[in-house]
């Protein structure tokens, strides 16, 4: 068995601050990680941290890019197991876009139709919750999300765990699984 990562954030930027609106959630980014420090992390976002308008495929790092710009994201970061097969399914299917991320555009109309409940998709467009939920069912070969997807909504997977909730900042995971054991019992 390997594990992959949910990463729920909010950044608290123009465009989080009208997803949370909508939502009515905590979070509203959500990423996926291949290792448990996170240099693998994986969603779809800005490919600017300056820029908020042009968007993509995007290799995230808690210690940089936008998540440095924006020093106070909070986080909850979420194990999930997979098969050693899946995970290399997963793998494989994330490299395979890396190669080719050029081609991979933002949804910013499918996200915004989601606050009044309706979809958009386009061929190689999503945004952060589609593209997660995508490489998910894709490499586990089954329906895990609703079709209309949020970030909040990877809550409902079965087997997910959260390992650390607060700040990305401070995330560190050789403690996160401890830490955030002393901080329910606390």
């Amino acid at each position: 068995m390997k594990e992959v990562y949910i990463v729920l954030t909010h950044t608290g930027t123009a465009l989080s601050g009208i997803v949370k609106y909508y939502t009515k959630k905590k979070y509203t980014h959500v990423s996926l990680g291949l290792d448990p420090e996170l240099t693998e992390l994986y969603s779809f976002g800005r490919l600017n941290p300056y820029n908020p308008y042009r968007g993509g495929f995007i290799q995230e790092q808690i210690h940089g890019g936008t998540f440095a710009r924006f020093k106070d994201t909070i986080s909850a970061v979420y194990s999930l197991r997979v098969t050693n097969e899946q995970y290399e399914k997963i793998h494989k299917m994330i490299q395979n876009m890396k190669e080719e991320k050029s081609k991979y555009k933002f949804n910013i109309i499918g996200l915004f139709l989601v606050s009044v409940n309706k979809k958009y998709k386009k061929e190689d467009k999503f945004y952060c919750a589609e593209f997660v939920k995508y490489i998910l069912e894709n490499c586990l070969n089954k329906k895990l999300l609703p079709e209309i997807v949020k970030p909040m909504d990877f809550l409902e997977l079965n087997n997910i765990q959260c390992i650390y909730e607060g700040l990305l900042a401070n995330y560190d995971y050789a403690n996160s699984r401890e830490t955030y054991k002393t901080d329910i019992i606390a």
